[in-house]
């Protein structure tokens, strides 16, 4: 499997009760058809995985498959720091028709390198192309360049996700294997694609897909120049949608632009009174309300 161009790691709307709004997640998906993005990544970081029930986490990703219908990529956030419970997410996510998972370095019990390669392996084995997801600033370990070169090796591995600030993670991984790898930050995006990473599981496309889309294909495409042009106009908001813990901030620039209603379950909870109006300020300069 080729993995490059924009994916989006999508929000879970919530009705104001708190349950799954599934109207509101078909309609997100439909949005991101229309705007031309290659994929949709469910139940990640953004998705708000950890808060969601084992039965919530199925539904959402049946209804990210159902509702994508084959018009883009479904690649499942089905991670876990217990490799059963991660086992059992993507034997789901599988036979439903998901097109690859997610799979976050485990988190908070901060394995060795070789219990990461074997929780990885195991999942690898199961047949469903798996993409790595580095993000020690959320797990407390990462995934260290000798352990993704291992498992480069292994045929259902098929990139890796770099969500760890480093901009050398691309060359340092390049320098190894030939691993795909996408950038895990929209502001890091163009500079990781400058040195080879073929695209972005991004937070911004949530709301500004269409900018996302066109910023990366100017990349894919060696235009360097517009690209950083697209990233300079657009870096003001990249930077404001993580003024606070994600997906907090693109949970309330969706719900400024009524894509969704601003509810997040605990211990999530509101943005302050100036972050919001920091985030406002540039939503409207950039002519997003």
């Amino acid at each position: 499997m080729e993995l490059k161009g924009t994916f989006t790691a999508m929000v879970t709307p919530f009705n104001r009760d708190l349950s799954l709004d599934e109207g509101r997640l078909r309609a997100l998906v439909e949005e991101q058809v229309a705007a031309g993005i290659d994929g949709i990544v469910p139940v990640g970081t953004t998705g708000e995985s950890p808060t969601l029930s084992f039965e919530e986490h199925f539904k959402v990703v049946e209804i990210a498959v159902d509702a994508a219908a084959g018009r883009l990529r479904v690649i499942a956030g089905t991670g876990g720091n217990s490799t059963d419970e991660a086992i059992e997410l993507t034997r789901h996510a599988q036979s439903i028709g998901a097109d690859a998972s997610l799979q976050v370095c485990p988190y908070y019990n901060k394995p060795s390198q070789e219990g990461l390669y074997r929780h990885y392996a195991m999942l690898a084995d199961l047949g469903l192309p798996v993409v790595l997801y580095n993000v020690p600033g959320r797990t407390g370990r990462e995934i260290a360049i000798a352990t993704v070169a291992r498992l480069a090796s292994h045929p259902n591995v098929v990139a890796i996700k770099e969500a760890a600030g480093d901009a050398n993670r691309v060359s340092e991984i390049h320098a190894v294997c030939d691993l795909t790898v996408i950038s895990g930050d929209d502001s890091l995006t163009i500079p990781m694609m400058s040195v080879g990473a073929r695209g972005v599981i991004s937070v911004a496309s949530n709301v500004i897909p269409r900018e996302v889309v066109e910023m990366v294909r100017f990349a894919l495409a060696d235009d360097f120049v517009a690209a950083r042009a697209a990233h300079r106009r657009l870096f003001p908001l990249f930077r404001d949608l993580f003024i606070d813990t994600n997906p907090v901030p693109i949970k309330a620039a969706m719900a400024m632009r009524g894509l969704i209603e601003e509810t997040y379950r605990l211990p999530l909870c509101e943005l302050s009174d100036a972050a919001r109006q920091k985030l406002t300020a540039t939503m409207q300069r950039l002519g997003l309300l």
